[in-house]
């Protein structure tokens, strides 16, 4: 490899870096730049994967010297987003300190997987540089003993495609030569630090490492002469890969005849809320879909169903997508025909079996310390003509999961084109998957919230009640799907709720379900199929739906003579009955096939109990309303509880008050107001006055509401259905009778 790159001479990674910017940063900047920029090129390394490093002088806090300090990323940090506080900073002497810690234990106690190992990792806090709270990288050794001043480790699909290859030691030699060591799979620690310091003792002109079934590393006192280097690497690997593709028959060519993107969009809709309730039996999961090219050339391909039962190589990978995958065997189910009977057939036969086989590689892999069993269920589900469904306690989770299944496959690929695909020893995933630290990492994973792995479908989401809702119920962990007449309300919401809680991480993910915790989606209620295409999209984004509140609904002002015109009235029960109705109606349909409880909240009124004179239709419809709730609830038991929320005169943010039924109201009600005063100080007029009819003296807003809704998607009313609650402040004639 040559010494220095040119950005054109890369054809299968990105060159990011520019010496204009990286100029004016400080040292400790340039190595989250050169992070970034790795990151940022999605072929060089997944997320929250690989690693950076940089050993640079600092003044000591306490002494006032100039030490050096080995700055390292920190564990479960992304190298595409991480900032300066990402990064762990350790005293580099006391760290190599610890080598010699290491090597004092008897010879018989230390290796891959010794407590001499393990019990390494506890001492790096009492090399910690400046207090820095940030934990380091079990990567930490290989950082501190390469002799170099900048090191990166990253997880590129074709260097693994090479890693994970049978002959993978002699393909090393022949693309690389000396320039790039060998080293087996072990496991990160302080044992294949040593090794790789013994490596390059013995080879001092290598750049770089390439670790079995792993990765790779490159090093370079320059720091970007080192990402060059990982760029030569990489682009190296992967001209290899390319000069020996096969195209299709690199998989064995195909066996499942691709369908057209309409149907594979409606049987993915009809199939997945099953496999959400069947892989969900210990625990909600969300989804994310991946059907683009290369997943479907892998799913329909000859070789799929042997490939897949292989396994993962990457640990990267597998801690994700667990061990292997749930293929379903194009022989159970005619996909051209699209029967889906036969197919949730397969479905249900093949998470059973797979629970079974998990938990015999658990017991036959099990050490006497080992932590208990986890879930058994797949989280990535591979059926040939609709590519694959991976699953997560939440987008962001599975969007990874996705992602790294997209990265086992291209390893697969690049493995199978240029020798054969050997995935790692089923006791060293074992082994990795159920290590001590991986455990303790998950202990320390803050506990989940009330409504986390679950997806709320908020109907009127653009404003007022529906607006504040989605917000309520996205603070409690939910994922949340903001529906409404006006597409752009409806995404302004969500676009509110992303900008909050932030997009997550993982790119995995087709069309709609590369989303974030929020989406925004148009819907006329009062239409079917529109509610049906709306229903269809929440479950490619998520996989199914878990709380459906209806929060739309309309007024029309009276005339005169207090009437509304007929095509009103319909337009009024349209909304505010039928369209509740469709909404829950379709909903129904996806909480059978998910088979996990549910919950709809629909907002009636006070309105629906209290007679009065100039809003009929309005009054009418909603009594409907609370009726319809009582229906439904019996209806949908004992799967889904189905409630009501009944406010009364909510203007505050409430697209039924407009101005001119505001100044109508205030007028109908002599109270004083000037034309010239803005609508919102009108509507806080008015808010005041209803405010003082009821017995607690206090607006109400749709905050209250939105509390009221998150009560009963919750399981602090879990025995709770058929159920209107008043938010109305108290209104003494809106008591329910």
């Amino acid at each position: 490899m040559s010494s220095a790159s040119s950005p054109k001479s890369f054809q299968h990674v990105r060159y990011l870096w520019k010496d204009e910017d990286a100029a004016r940063l400080a040292p400790i900047d340039r190595l989250v730049y050169r992070s970034n920029r790795l990151g940022e090129d999605l072929s060089l390394t997944n997320t929250g994967g690989g690693n950076t490093s940089a050993k640079l002088p600092d003044k000591d806090p306490l002494t006032g010297e100039t030490v050096e300090v080995l700055w390292v990323k920190g564990s479960g940090g992304d190298l595409r987003t991480a900032k300066r506080d990402g990064f762990a900073s350790l005293y580099l002497d006391k760290v190599r300190a610890m080598k010699a810690m290491y090597l004092g234990r008897p010879a018989s106690e230390r290796g891959a997987k010794s407590k001499a190992e393990d019990d390494m990792v506890a001492m790096y806090a009492h090399c910690v540089f400046d207090l820095n709270p940030r934990a380091c990288s079990i990567d930490t050794p290989l950082h501190t003993l390469v002799p170099f001043r900048h090191v990166d480790h990253l997880h590129p699909n074709s260097v693994i495609a090479i890693a994970a290859s049978v002959n993978q030691k002699r393909l090393c030699k022949e693309i690389y030569g000396d320039d790039v060591l060998y080293v087996p799979w072990q496991r990160p620690g302080f044992d294949i630090g040593l090794a790789i310091e013994d490596a390059i003792k013995k080879n001092p002109k290598a750049r770089g490492v390439l670790f079995g079934h792993h990765g790779m590393s490159s090093w370079d006192n320059d720091d970007k002469t080192c990402y060059e280097t990982t760029l030569e690497i990489i682009e190296k690997a992967a001209r290899y890969i390319e000069a020996h593709d096969r195209a299709d028959m690199t998989f064995g060519g195909q066996k499942t005849r691709p369908l057209a993107a309409a149907d594979r969009r409606r049987l993915q809709i009809d199939i997945l809320p099953f496999i959400r309730g069947q892989v969900s039996a210990s625990k909600r999961f969300v989804a994310t879909v991946q059907d683009d090219e290369k997943m479907l050339r892998f799913v329909n391909s000859a070789d799929a169903a042997r490939l897949a039962a292989l396994g993962t190589s990457c640990p990267d990978h597998f801690l994700r997508t667990k061990i292997k995958p749930m293929f379903v065997d194009p022989a159970d189910w005619n996909s051209a025909a699209g029967d889906l009977d036969s197919l949730k057939v397969a479905i249900g036969k093949g998470i059973v079996q797979y629970r079974k086989d998990y938990q015999a590689y658990y017991e036959r892999c099990r050490r006497p310390d080992s932590p208990a069993m986890r879930d058994a269920s797949p989280t990535v589900v591979l059926i040939p003509g609709l590519g694959m469904f991976a699953f997560g306690k939440n987008k962001s989770e599975s969007r990874v999961t996705a992602e790294f299944y997209n990265c086992a496959v291209e390893v697969m690929r690049g493995a199978e084109a240029i020798d054969k695909y050997e995935a790692m020893n089923q006791q060293e995933t074992f082994d990795i998957e159920y290590w001590s630290l991986e455990e303790a990492k998950l202990r320390r994973m803050p506990p989940e919230k009330e409504l986390d792995r679950q997806v709320a479908v908020v109907v009127g989401a653009g404003n007022g009640i529906g607006k504040e809702t989605a917000h309520r119920l996205a603070r409690e962990g939910a994922h949340i799907v903001c529906v409404d007449l006006d597409l752009a309300a409806a995404q302004a919401t969500a676009g509110e709720i992303v900008k909050k809680l932030g997009e997550g991480i993982g790119v995995g993910g087709t069309g709609v379900s590369n989303c974030g915790p929020a989406i925004g989606l148009a819907c006329d209620i009062t239409r079917r199929d529109s509610v049906a295409q709306m229903f269809g999209d929440a479950i490619l984004a998520y996989g199914g739906i878990d709380a459906v509140v209806v929060t739309a609904g309309i007024f029309f002002s009276p005339d005169k003579t207090g009437h509304i015109p007929d095509e009103k009235w319909a337009a009024t029960f349209g909304i505010n009955v039928t369209g509740a109705y469709i909404v829950a109606d379709e909903a129904a349909t996806i909480f059978r096939k998910q088979g996990l409880p549910g919950n709809i909240v629909i907002t009636t009124s006070a309105n629906a109990v209290v007679a009065k004179k100039g809003s009929l239709a309005y009054d009418a419809s909603k009594a409907a309303a609370n009726h319809l709730v009582r229906e439904l609830a019996i209806e949908l038991a004992p799967l889904v509880r189905v409630n009501a929320v009944a406010p009364a005169t909510v203007v505050k943010g409430s697209t039924m008050f407009p101005r001119d039924r505001v100044i109508s109201s205030l007028a109908k009600y002599e109270i004083a107001f000037a034309e010239s005063e803005s609508t919102e100080d009108l509507r806080n007029k008015l808010a005041v006055f209803y405010a003082r009819r009821t017995l607690t003296q206090t607006p109400i807003e749709p905050c209250d509401q939105a509390e009221a809704v998150f009560l009963l998607v919750s399981q602090r009313l879990a025995r709770t259905t058929g159920h209107v609650i008043p938010v109305d402040g108290g209104l003494a004639d809106g008591f329910l009778r």
